[in-house]
């Protein structure tokens, strides 16, 4: 089974340029969102970082960030941006995170899971580095129900140049995968952006 990495190591030159083109609104909401589930004294791992918009978005709402990606290119990028002290970028895959067992207060894995080939050993890593009661934060693309020849034609497109949707939910099906997969889904969002995306806050039960 393939992954996305060469695509993301090919093209995270061009990803925060992308993310703030298409969707710069729907990040900005996201941030608002968090900052009201954030706490100054929590620990925060943010997994699929990419070149770390969120990770730096986020760190003056929390004590600490551990940043991280699968892909080296989108970690080289991210390390050369102005960060605050408490941000780390590592290399890290989602589905063995290298962390000990119940070390953080929250985790955010944003616009990743769908994108994955196997989205619940993501969850199982993620559930196992969480706190009890501990906070997800998991907003991700969901176009399951878009089917018309438009979005047909652009994954087209996008897996010919190596890039790859895995997971193609509708925003009912995603909340509840994530419940499916040790989760209590809280507040739940759609936003819009270049495709309809789903901001969800869920605690590992």
């Amino acid at each position: 089974m393939g992954d996305n990495k060469k695509f993301w190591n090919r093209y995270s030159g061009l990803y925060d340029f992308e993310i703030k083109r298409f969707n710069k609104a729907a990040y900005e909401e996201m941030y608002n969102l968090m900052s009201k589930v954030l706490k100054a004294d929590m620990r925060v791992l943010e997994v699929a970082t990419g070149t770390g918009l969120i990770a730096l978005g986020i760190a003056r709402f929390v004590r600490q960030v551990e940043a991280t990606d699968f892909s080296p290119k989108m970690i080289e990028t991210a390390k050369k941006k102005i960060a605050p002290s408490n941000v780390k970028f590592s290399i890290e895959d989602a589905t063995a995170l290298s962390f000990a067992n119940d070390s953080f207060d929250a985790v955010i894995i944003s616009n990743a899971l769908h994108i994955m080939p196997d989205p619940e050993a993501a969850l199982v890593s993620i559930r196992r580095v969480l706190k009890p009661g501990g906070l997800l934060i998991a907003p991700t693309f969901a176009h399951g129900h878009l089917k018309n020849s438009f979005w047909n034609l652009n994954a087209k497109i996008l897996k010919l140049i190596g890039f790859e949707t895995y997971s193609k939910w509708t925003p009912e099906e995603y909340t509840g995968f994530i419940e499916k997969n040790g989760f209590s889904v809280g507040r739940r969002k759609v936003l819009r952006a270049s495709f309809p995306l789903v901001y969800l806050e869920a605690t590992k039960v």
